[in-house]
């Protein structure tokens, strides 16, 4: 179909008057009226598909020859414009929050996101969290929204153990696998390794964990009867306002680590917990876990705790994972494995 002068350069006059007017706003850091800007621009092309290919190329032209210092209304850019419009065609009646987010997010979401409903719950925890579209992207590629959503692959007793809402907050902060692709997999990895590698890498490791962790220390040293204890890894979530006792195990899960974790629940709730903090909550890491097992081993326990899979990454090739560790390596596990360097005290970051 031919394009008609007249109401092709209407289309356009209306576009640019709407630029004009949001320019202002938008430069003043008003993300919402730029992303109701593009959404109304993506809207006037599915209304003037009629104009066929060359539509979107004309369009691009004119409004650079207009604003020629304007970003942001490129043939691509114009292209997800349409596809913000089509995946939200009731945005300006009920939007969903995703005026809020950044440009880039929401290109992110619309790119890589097919399903309404996964893509609801990206906005929400985006919002929630904050996240720059890097942190957004790394999110949806490590699936957690299969990891954090699914309650029925979780074994926990947190429901038990905890009065509501605070039972259904610590849940939906746990995770099945946790995944620390920042961790290369090799034979022989001991747990003291994938530990110094969690501590080494913490803004990565809380990332991973969830909103509102704080580091407090690992090997963090608590003392009963006289007798020295060293946790694997202690946080305090300002989300939950509780502590948060993590046990690694570089092995299958065993129903005695749910004894050992409920001790230091107990013990970290008498010396460290504030009358005004929430019950500490317990999380164990193995390599793999048995849901049933793992159900009956915390059914009696009388404190709040979560069992879980971690996952590293598998970037080395199979041909070099059974290589033999270098002299530094064979010096470093030896000093782990025995603390020869002592244990960390708490701190803060």
């Amino acid at each position: 179909m031919l394009i008609n002068n007249n109401e092709y350069f209407e289309v356009l006059e209306g576009i640019k008057t709407r630029i004009k007017e949001t320019q202002y706003t938008a430069a003043l850091g008003a993300n919402r009226e730029l992303i109701n800007l593009y959404w109304s621009v993506g809207n006037e092309i599915i209304n003037n598909t009629k104009y066929g290919s060359k539509f979107l190329d004309n369009l691009a032209r004119d409004i650079k020859l207009e604003f020629p210092n304007i970003q942001g209304f490129s043939i691509t850019n114009l292209k997800y414009m349409r596809k913000f419009a089509e995946t939200y065609p009731d945005f300006q009646k009920s939007q969903r929050g995703v005026d809020l987010l950044p440009w880039r997010n929401n290109i992110t979401l619309m790119s890589k996101i097919k399903d309404s409903i996964e893509r609801e719950w990206y906005i929400s925890k985006n919002l929630e969290n904050g996240w720059n579209n890097n942190v957004l992207t790394h999110q949806i590629e490590m699936k957690l929204y299969e990891r954090q959503s699914e309650i029925s692959e979780k074994a926990a007793n947190y429901k038990e153990q905890l009065p509501s809402p605070f039972s259904e907050l610590a849940e939906e902060t746990l995770k099945n696998p946790y995944v620390f692709d920042f961790i290369e997999k090799r034979e022989g990895l001991i747990e003291r390794e994938i530990e110094h590698e969690l501590v080494a890498n913490i803004a990565k490791t809380i990332l991973e964990l969830g909103t509102g962790f704080a580091y407090m220390g690992n090997q963090y040293h608590i003392e009963v009867s006289g007798k020295d204890y060293y946790i694997d890894l202690l946080f305090y979530n300002t989300k939950l306002r509780c502590y948060v006792v993590i046990e690694l195990k570089n092995t299958d899960f065993k129903p005695e680590y749910a004894g050992k974790l409920n001790f230091y629940l107990s013990a970290i709730d008498d010396k460290l917990k504030h009358e005004s903090d929430n019950p500490s909550i317990g999380i164990i890491l193995c390599k793999t876990r048995d849901k049933l097992t793992a159900e009956y081993a915390l059914k009696d326990i009388n404190k709040p705790i979560g069992v879980s899979e971690y996952k590293l990454s598998d970037f080395v090739p199979e041909e070099f994972a059974d290589t033999l560790p270098s002299a530094e390596d064979i010096e470093k596990r030896v000093r782990l494995e025995y603390n020869i360097e002592g244990h960390e005290s708490d701190c803060t970051i």
